[in-house]
């Protein structure tokens, strides 16, 4: 039994490491509201279909050994896009700033939301260490 590097401990560590990515995206586009002609970008979490592929009914029926497997698809689980559905400004910039500080606010959400929960995971290996006391 490992109580530090199971699958739901790597799991909330690819969920921060995607959230940060997040911040980092959305800063970059706040940084960027006046740079004329700038993009804004998105990142897009992929780690439900990482799951969804790592399920073993989820396997695709290879009749040759070169063909890919679905398993060895995507690496990091995050992926940053240039956003398309936002209007431009007269300087050829689609950063909406309003929907930028939307998406921090949620960003931080699930961040803090990732944060108690890695922390009631340590909270419990710390009950059973110490036997409840």
């Amino acid at each position: 039994m490992n109580l530090f590097n199971n699958s739901t401990n790597q799991l909330l560590h690819s969920a921060l490491n995607a959230s940060m990515t997040r911040q980092n995206t959305i800063s970059n586009n706040i940084a960027n509201v006046d740079t004329p002609s700038y993009k804004a970008k998105k990142t897009v979490f992929s780690h439900e279909l990482k799951s969804a592929m790592n399920k073993p009914d989820f396997d695709a029926h290879r009749t040759d050994s070169r063909h890919l497997s679905f398993r060895e698809a995507g690496s990091s689980g995050v992926e940053i896009q240039k956003r398309t559905n936002t209007a431009y400004n007269h300087n050829g910039n689609n950063v909406d700033i309003d929907l930028e500080m939307t998406e921090m606010a949620k960003n931080q959400i699930y961040y803090n939301t990732l944060i108690d929960r890695m922390n009631g995971r340590f909270n419990s290996i710390q009950t059973v260490i110490g036997q409840g006391r």
